[in-house]
């Protein structure tokens, strides 16, 4: 009972007539348990007439008395903040502060996962800037670890993002003004039993009903977060951080929680939430907290309930049957080995890409090459739709088949802004099928080639190849192994909805060559972008992406291909021909004509000399991916071209260095481009 309603109900108790008592004590019984007063609140539930509660986004109080931080909306971002702010320091000191909330996360898709929430304490009830995904609403990647934002958050994330140094897909961590945690541990709880306490760990996104506990002492400047599925609280935490919020807090501050979703979306439930300033919040108790399952009706007779849980247990047993039924006939058509039941990513069942696909028809094809063909899909679950790209590839062998698994294992854990995501995969007898993200915007190519659908402008195309480059210095330094992509395109640049670049293409080509020596590959990519020491060694490096990324720069300025064919003979190749006007001082004759003459000159002539640079013969003279975008953010100065070593190359020369087998694409329709795999490789022997 809220304790204001018991006061009221004391102090009228002897003057009120007896039916109105019955009328109060009613209301008292039925109403969310709350109070809050300006250094401390207490939910047992939501309601939106008595909760002071500030919502933005998707976020919104539910009847049953949840807060609903997100729904299975993609790319939505959920804030709730207590709509008072709180006083959380005088001028010299921050005050110690505690709370404990009860909270739930349940996926779209179970074994995908999504992005998860944060407790956050924020300058702002409503804050405006922050992405979605994996920046779960709260900043932005100008924003990354700027002083000026003023935020603490703890995080309880279910996605392992290596651009933010995630140590996994299921852990809290502690973040100040950044997305990279200053300190995580994985999600897990102590049992304190009668002689020793027990570590178990937690699944985040399991649905199941999680109580937290975050405590900050600023005498000691100590903050520590625990967690359990139950209402006591554990003796111990499982994360403990020395830190002194006083540079952090300004005098006042908002608490609240912050979410979002991506391409795979989970509903992020608040059930309850307790905060104290200068003590210790109250616990929650889980029993007596709204339930997440629909609104049970207080006046159902016990009879009906058991006869209710019969006939559920029966239908249960039913669906058991069938899907027992099902999985059986499913395995006998196509049957799953012990190790692939343990790889990840997602294993999507190859009925429900079929079905996503249409049949794999020839009307949701996209694109197709060498390697394979794709199509547009639409996964549906009960509330959504979700768009993916289906890669379909056929092949017979058998290690083929266990080189695909090890490869799609490295992939589906790269996460960053400007790389396309791996979702899941698939096998079907000798077919093997990758899920990717959907791009709706397409690829690059279509906008700055021949007839575009649509002309970008300078500022579009700048922050393109910035874009781009930040995913390739993620992938040559910032991930687990060196990726080296190896067909790095202006057709394998996807653009999302918002026309942010997306590098896509991951290929799976050197799995597919049997007989070779796994320290060697054969020449593999896309005539144009290749390095000439290809052409000597066939050994990829990341200086040959570099060497691609620099024909991508050029493309990009120029509105044209890196050897165009209907050019004239002193046009042929792209690179020569700016490398000639840049010499001659003539770089605007270069430029697209298809912009109009607006651009930027000085961005203009940085990327044509960080192209030409990257275009260099000679690998070692070639910036690293890091220099480049120091170069693109001018953060580093440019050196002089004196040494450039670009000379006249005869592309025409196929047949004689074994370009019969290059991997060359050509896409359909207008949705996206057709290369969404080519080849790929990691650093080290296979």
């Amino acid at each position: 009972m809220l304790q204001f309603q018991t006061i009221i109900f004391n102090s009228v108790m002897a003057k009120t007539p007896l039916f109105l008592l019955c009328i109060l004590t009613l209301l008292a019984s039925n109403s969310i348990q709350s109070y809050s007063q300006q250094d401390e609140f207490f939910f047992a539930g939501f309601s939106e007439a008595t909760t002071n509660i500030t919502l933005n986004g998707g976020a919104v109080i539910e009847h049953k008395g949840t807060l609903r931080l997100t729904n299975d909306t993609e790319r939505v971002i959920g804030h709730a903040f207590y709509s008072t702010p709180i006083n959380f320091k005088n001028k010299s000191k921050v005050f110690s502060f505690s709370t404990s909330f009860a909270f739930a996360i349940i996926p779209q898709y179970p074994k995908l996962g999504g992005h998860g929430f944060a407790f956050t304490v924020s300058p702002t009830n409503k804050p405006s800037n922050g992405y979605p995904s994996q920046y779960l609403g709260l900043l932005n990647p100008k924003d990354l670890g700027n002083f000026s934002n003023h935020l603490f958050a703890v995080e309880f994330d279910t996605v392992q993002d290596f651009e933010f140094n995630d140590i996994n897909d299921n852990h809290v961590g502690i973040n100040l003004n950044n997305m990279v945690s200053n300190k995580s541990v994985k999600a897990c709880f102590f049992t304190d039993g009668s002689t020793s306490k027990q570590i178990q760990d937690l699944n985040l996104k399991s649905g199941s009903v999680i109580q937290a506990w975050i405590d900050y002492d600023s005498s000691m400047n100590h903050l520590e977060v625990r967690l359990s599925p139950s209402s006591s609280k554990p003796t111990s935490p499982i994360l403990s951080y020395q830190v002194d919020l006083t540079p952090i807090f300004k005098e006042t501050m908002y608490v609240g929680f912050s979410s979002s979703t991506g391409l795979l979306s989970s509903s992020h439930y608040i059930l309850g939430w307790s905060f104290k300033i200068n003590g210790e919040s109250k616990t929650l108790s889980l029993n007596n907290l709204p339930s997440l399952s629909s609104q049970s009706n207080q006046s159902t007779h016990t009879r009906k309930a058991t006869i209710l849980g019969l006939s559920i247990s029966f239908v249960i047993l039913i669906v058991i049957t069938i899907g027992l039924s099902l999985y059986f006939k499913m395995k006998n058509d196509d049957v799953i080995k012990s190790w692939e039941l343990e790889v990840g990513p997602h294993r999507f069942p190859y009925k429900e890409l079929n079905q996503a696909t249409g049949g794999f028809k020839d009307k949701n094809l996209i694109g197709f090459g060498g390697f394979g063909r794709v199509y547009k899909g639409v996964l549906v679950s009960p509330n959504s739709k979700t768009e993916i790209a289906v890669k379909q590839i056929s092949h017979e062998s058998k290690q083929g088949l266990q080189e695909f698994i090890s490869e799609i294992e490295t992939i589906g854990k790269l996460r960053h802004r400007n790389l396309v995501e791996l979702l899941g995969w698939c096998r079907k007898s000798n077919d093997l099928i990758l899920v990717y993200d959907f791009m709706k915007n397409g690829s690059l190519d279509k906008y700055i080639f021949e007839q575009p659908r649509e002309v970008l402008k300078w500022e579009e195309r700048f922050r393109i190849v910035k874009g781009v480059a930040l995913g390739l210095v993620y992938l040559h330094e910032e991930c687990e192994q060196t990726v080296i992509h190896r067909d790095v395109k202006a057709g394998n640049v996807l653009l999302d909805s918002e026309m942010n670049a997306r590098l896509g293409d991951f290929g799976l080509a050197k799995l597919y060559d049997r007989g070779e020596n796994p320290n060697t590959t054969r020449v593999v990519g896309t005539l144009g972008y290749m390095a000439p020491e290809l052409t000597r060694t066939g050994k990829p490096t990341r200086s040959s992406d570099v060497f691609a990324f620099g024909a991508v720069l050029l493309e990009v300025v120029c509105g044209r291909r890196p050897i165009e064919a209907k050019a004239l003979p002193e046009e042929l190749v792209l690179v020569d021909w700016v490398w000639d006007r840049w010499r001659l001082g003539m770089v605007g004759e270069v430029v697209d004509g298809k912009m109009g003459g607006v651009y930027d000159e000085g961005e203009v002539l940085l990327v044509v000399k960080v192209g030409l640079m990257c275009s260099d013969e000679a690998p070692e003279r070639r910036p690293t991916m890091r220099q480049v975008v120091g170069y693109l953010e001018r953060e580093v100065e440019l050196p002089e071209l004196d040494g450039f070593g670009v000379k006249k190359r005869d592309f025409l020369y196929s047949t004689s260095l074994g370009f019969g087998s290059v991997n060359t694409w050509s896409s359909v329709g207008d949705d996206v481009d057709g290369g969404y795999v080519s080849s790929f490789t990691l650093s080290g022997g296979r």
